[in-house]
């Protein structure tokens, strides 16, 4: 109650001290915040205090959906990694412009120092929220190389199997890539590293949709082929004749990081297809 007391206080005097007193003009029945402004009935400070709270909470419906949802990493599209930073980087705007006008009060000897307490939690969440919503968009710009990479090995030749370390390394097997070899295939990981199979795509996403794949029964895994992980999961897939693509690094410029693809290539999206 106090800390709330105080933080209203702030505001009240904010107001109070921003804006002079103007001549009330008659104010019509039920008007609006901004009529009310606009007749000189309330101060400005209030209506631009409205504002940010309706855009913070514009940017709070942003990232309950992005960052906190139950969206899947996979199917968050680029366009929305990049509204889900730009919120959070708006939010911690918002919040340090708060303290700073707390702090004020405070220099002037109007709220005490205790005043700094809230504001200054609000910060601290604020930036790791910033720091989370940066890491996913990360995770997501490493899922889009990957898919590029993918598209762009669709479109080259194919390369030697022989050849030394190559870029891209295809393995032509004919068994089915099914569900129930891929729930033998994370548990045998398990039991192997003693940590989870780090599954990057599981069937269609947004991204392999918007490039025109099907990626329906396969599986990318964010493993460097050349890895101890990536070397036992490429041998495991060979001894039992899974198809695969190993991915080493970047191709022609637009894959950022290595992975292996899990199950026949990618064909070109046909209408109605996932």
């Amino acid at each position: 109650m106090l800390r709330t007391a105080v933080v209203l206080a702030a505001l009240a005097f904010a107001a109070a001290a921003e804006d002079p007193p103007a001549a009330v003009r008659p104010v019509p029945h039920g008007a609006s915040l901004v009529e009310l402004v606009a007749a000189g009935a309330l101060p400005r400070s209030l209506l631009e205090e409205h504002e940010q709270r309706e855009a913070d909470r514009a940017d709070e419906a942003i990232l309950r959906h992005t960052l906190y949802g139950i969206v899947a990493i996979e199917d968050l599209s680029e366009e929305q990694a990049r509204a889900m930073v730009a919120a959070a980087e708006r939010r911690l705007a918002r919040r340090q412009a708060r303290l700073d006008k707390v702090k004020r009060l405070v220099e002037e000897g109007a709220l005490p120092r205790l005043a700094l307490t809230p504001p200054l939690e609000e910060l601290d969440r604020a930036r790791r929220e910033l720091d989370q919503a940066r890491s996913r968009a990360r995770l997501l710009e490493e899922l889009a190389g990957m898919v590029r990479a993918e598209a762009a090995e669709a479109s080259l030749p194919g390369l030697a199997p022989e050849e030394p370390q190559p870029l891209v390394e295809r393995f032509h097997g004919s068994a089915p890539f099914h569900e129930g070899l891929l729930r033998v295939l994370v548990l045998d990981f398990e039991l192997q590293f003693g940590r989870s199979l780090p599954i990057s795509a599981h069937g269609p996403t947004t991204l392999h949709r918007a490039l025109g794949l099907d990626h329906r029964g396969r599986v990318d895994v964010a493993l460097h082929p050349d890895s101890r992980e990536g070397a036992w999961l490429r041998e495991y897939l060979r001894k039992r004749g899974v198809p695969y693509y190993a991915f080493r690094g970047a191709v022609r410029g637009r894959s950022t990081g290595a992975h292996i693809h899990i199950g026949p290539p990618s064909e070109p999206l046909r209408a109605g297809g996932g």
